[in-house]
């Protein structure tokens, strides 16, 4: 049963699936944590591999970037695959100056400056939110590793490299947003759609306050650690 994005048969993904923006990334998810893993997408090259993780089957796919290219998907894989729960797994930049490199942020709400939501919802507002259990269950097992980690709101914003001098993501930290990234708000609302449970975990790769920016080696480290502590809550049933 193939979408136009997605070529697997039914019963090919797992009704658990991780997200990453790069699909490489997914493919190193699947080669380095999961048993057996078995590809079954590679339209556009966006990668995606079924396999095991803790006697459990898991799925991890790309999204690629920003708030359309990841709806797409999202609603292909739960409109046709029924898939039950999602998690992004990604990295973010700071916008909170008590946020360090390689922290753990856990998006229990995402803001946009997007206009999709704007459209879908014919100009109206909607709050993006995370599945509060998932959400619980990675902060508990965030702790039991001794993780330095944030719960609270993210911004998915269609910008990425903005204009010399733009200061206006300090409008967002004065209202409490942790960090900015690409995907959250949408993933979100289309799992809300299908009444599927979805969260987002992300490292801290750089700060916007401090100007620093972890290594390639720094953020594989701190990425283990956001792997498997996502790769656990996605398979515990709550």
């Amino acid at each position: 049963m193939a979408t136009p994005h997605i070529e697997a048969e039914t019963g090919d993904i797992a009704p658990l699936v991780l997200m990453s923006g790069d699909p490489l990334r997914a493919k190193y998810i699947a080669e380095t944590y999961l048993e057996k893993p078995k590809v079954f997408n590679e339209v556009r090259n966006m990668l995606g591999y079924t396999g095991i993780w803790k006697g459990e089957r898991v799925s991890v796919m790309g999204s690629g970037m920003g708030i359309p290219s990841i709806s797409i998907y999202v609603e292909e894989l739960c409109r046709f695959y029924g898939v039950q729960r999602i998690m992004r797994v990604g990295t973010c930049g700071a916008i909170q100056e008590h946020l360090a490199l390689k922290d753990l942020v856990i998006a229990v709400s995402a803001c946009t400056d997007s206009a999709v939501n704007s459209a879908r919802f014919f100009g109206a507002s909607y709050a993006p939110t995370a599945d509060f259990p998932m959400a619980v269950r990675a902060a508990e097992l965030a702790k039991q590793r001794g993780m330095n980690f944030h719960a609270g709101t993210v911004v998915s914003t269609d910008i990425f490299y903005a204009h010399e001098g733009d200061l206006s993501w300090k409008v967002w930290a004065d209202y409490g947003a942790l960090c900015l990234e690409m995907e959250t708000a949408g993933l979100y609302t289309i799992a809300a759609k299908h009444k599927v449970r979805a969260l987002t975990v992300l490292t801290v790769s750089d700060s916007l306050v401090s100007k620093q920016a972890a290594s390639s080696k720094e953020r594989e480290r701190s990425y283990t650690g956001m792997m498997e502590t996502a790769l656990d809550t996605i398979i515990k049933k709550c």
